[in-house]
């Protein structure tokens, strides 16, 4: 069990520390509740951290239920045998992803404003998250920074059901995860206070990384 997201980022940042002090390591967070992870592993590490924005595609209606997930660079996986056999039609899903896109594009704009996304080619990137259910979000995220040539690809969280765990390592070069329970019911379960993240918190967080990596250089 974690105490909250920022004890969660702290005993992550533990299971990193081969990552500590290099210059070639970004770490990209899945807003909201990965950005409080982010931070700590940021701030532990001393690596920039920015946002990897990832939308999941929920069933109308039955939003808990994944159909798949889109994420920065134009990524989208779905699951149209999942959609047929839930009786979703065509029109419905198309509904979804716009709806999602305009979403995903108000929150890039929000939490980086004007700053231009980060250089990834050729650098080890870290994405962070606050726990795998499913693991469709986070299989966006890892094919979406693949695009853009990194020399290798971390996924870290304090706590993933193990089949998806397991599932991710074909996505990339490293998967970490102290608590990989055989029955994980729900993120929110392993921690104590799962209180929602807000927007005005990430970005105050993207905000004290800048200045600590300003002080930094």
């Amino acid at each position: 069990m974690y105490g909250n997201r920022v004890d969660a980022g702290r005993r992550l940042a533990r299971e990193l520390q081969c990552y500590a002090g290099r210059g070639d390591v970004t770490i990209l967070a899945l807003p909201r509740g990965g950005v409080p992870v982010g931070f700590e592993v940021a701030q532990a590490l001393g690596a920039p951290l920015d946002v990897m924005v990832v939308r999941k595609l929920g069933v109308p209606g039955q939003e808990e239920l994944a159909l798949g997930a889109i994420a920065s660079g134009g990524v989208t996986l779905l699951e149209w045998d999942r959609a047929e056999y839930l009786r979703v039609p065509p029109s419905a899903v198309e509904a979804v992803i716009e709806r999602e896109q305009r979403e995903l594009a108000r929150r890039e704009k929000r939490f980086r404003g004007d700053r231009p996304p980060p250089v990834l080619e050729g650098r080890t990137v870290i994405l962070v998250d606050d726990g795998l259910a499913t693991g469709a979000t986070m299989t966006a995220a890892a094919r979406a920074v693949r695009q853009l040539n990194p020399a290798r690809v971390v996924i870290a969280v304090p706590v993933g059901a193990a089949e998806t765990c397991e599932a991710l390592a074909r996505e990339a070069d490293e998967v970490v995860c102290p608590l990989k329970p055989m029955m994980l019911y729900a993120v929110g379960n392993w921690y104590d206070d799962f209180e929602q993240t807000t927007d005005g918190e990430v970005m105050e967080l993207l905000g004290r990384n800048l200045e600590s990596s300003a002080r930094a250089n």
